[in-house]
């Protein structure tokens, strides 16, 4: 599994619109892309000038081919149409998966 997460920051006021328009786009990645298990852009709750990315790929070959994908060049065109000032993402490679409650329904951080 692949994981990518990060911040689009933005003009606070400009967020709600791009957050809206960009639904179709997500919705499209998640439903037209094989390997996508999440594509999430949302606004920060605490952060107004903040969108959070979230995205599970099932495996480098599934986030290599949205990469050249029309969704992905649609999003990036998205985001320069709405004034981005910046962004910080990153991706994570994940060797390791499990509930994060135990049978006795206490979190713990053991796999």
């Amino acid at each position: 599994m692949i994981i990518i997460a990060g911040r689009i920051f933005i003009d606070p006021s400009k967020r709600e619109a791009l957050v809206k328009a960009s639904q179709p786009l997500q919705q499209a990645t998640r439903d037209n892309e094989p390997g996508c298990e999440a594509y999430v852009f949302s606004a920060d709750p605490c952060e107004p000038g903040t969108i959070s990315v979230y995205e599970l790929w099932t495996d480098a070959p599934s986030l290599a081919a949205h990469f050249l994908h029309e969704n992905y060049f649609n999003m990036r065109t998205l985001f320069g149409e709405h004034g981005i000032s910046g962004a910080e993402t990153f991706k994570y490679r994940v060797d390791a998966k499990a509930t994060v409650y135990n049978a006795d329904r206490i979190a713990t951080v053991d796999f």
